[in-house]
């Protein structure tokens, strides 16, 4: 009966549990876990080795790292932990463990093919990045342009689009990342690039005083998506573009708190609505390939603000 009681009081702890509900998933180090749940690495090994010492989790060293995951009794078809396992395979996400865990698993493959030579291995090419890609590209794109981007955050992209734009201006509602990214402008010495802390609800920008607009990773964290982008057509020039990437559809309802987005993303038919609605044509929605099981996945698209659209007409700040 002790030892029953013990185990109880082991398991009344939520961080023990989320390690639990982990390593039932995948084998993973202490680092990787004290990744996934935000926790320091000696309060995370302590809850491991208490784990270890009850028999629950084992431990299996591989040159220097240890790996952790369920020990067979743990894991056994109807043995004494497999309601409770199987509990907790089912239980809300509610702090984005699972979809953390992908991007470390994701991460370690990547590795992996860094190392690994073979037949079926995706080869590693030196210098491959998605960072390298997107400048590369930026040499391609018509100079001189005029570029709102709209939701920017720490102003990273912003920053990557003042390569060919005449100027550049990021809009955040945020005031610590507007001055965080003003911050970084500074410090890489880019002089057309500005940040404002700014409602993309309604803009305080003239009408067509911008040749694209860019929306990433912004709509889902909005009240009035729509109203955003009917925002975007009245700033746009006629025959200008904008550029929207958002999430496709997804289960993880703790951004919702943890990261305050007000849905969980867009089909790519709903992203053509909106686009539709606020007045754009020629109207192109495209999903982004993903890995399988890649909890978040992106859709791309982009509309042409119609020639003759009109608009109430602000003053520029």
């Amino acid at each position: 009966m002790e030892t029953l009681a013990s185990s109880f009081r082991l398991l009344g702890d939520a961080t023990r549990l989320r390690l639990l509900r982990l390593v039932a998933r995948e084998e993973l180090t202490a680092g990787e876990l004290t990744r996934i749940v935000s926790g320091g690495q000696s309060t995370v090994s302590r809850h491991l080795a208490m784990l270890r010492d009850a028999g629950l989790v084992a431990e299996r060293k591989a040159g220097r790292f240890v790996f952790y995951s369920l020990t067979p009794e743990a894991s056994r078809d109807g043995g004494p932990w497999a309601g409770l396992v199987a509990k907790l395979s089912g239980a809300e996400d509610e702090h984005g463990d699972v979809a953390r865990l992908a991007d470390v698993i994701r991460e370690r493959r990547e590795d992996d093919a860094k190392t690994t030579e073979g037949a079926g291995k995706a080869p590693f090419v030196p210098g491959r990045s998605w960072a390298a890609w997107a400048q590369a590209l930026c040499w391609l794109v018509p100079p001189g342009m005029r570029v709102l981007d709209l939701g920017c955050g720490d102003g990273e992209l912003t920053l990557e689009i003042a390569r060919f734009a005449s100027e550049v201006v990021g809009v955040d509602r945020n005031a610590a990342l507007v001055a965080r990214a003003t911050a970084l402008a500074a410090k890489r010495g880019v002089r057309n690039a500005k940040f404002v802390k700014g409602d993309v609800h309604a803009l305080e920008f003239a009408d067509a005083s911008f040749d694209l607009v860019v929306v990433s990773q912004t709509l889902h964290s909005l009240e009035q998506p729509a109203q955003a982008l009917a925002e975007a057509a009245r700033v746009l020039a006629p025959g200008s573009r904008v550029l929207v990437l958002d999430l496709l559809p997804h289960s993880q309802e703790w951004v919702r708190e943890k990261l305050q987005h007000k849905c969980l993303g867009f089909a790519a038919d709903e992203i053509s609505t909106l686009l539709r609605g606020a007045g754009f044509a020629g109207v192109e929605v495209e999903r982004v390939a993903a890995r399988p099981r890649e909890p978040f996945q992106v859709v791309l698209a982009i509309g042409l603000r119609k020639v003759g659209r009109s608009g109430r007409r602000r003053i520029s700040r």
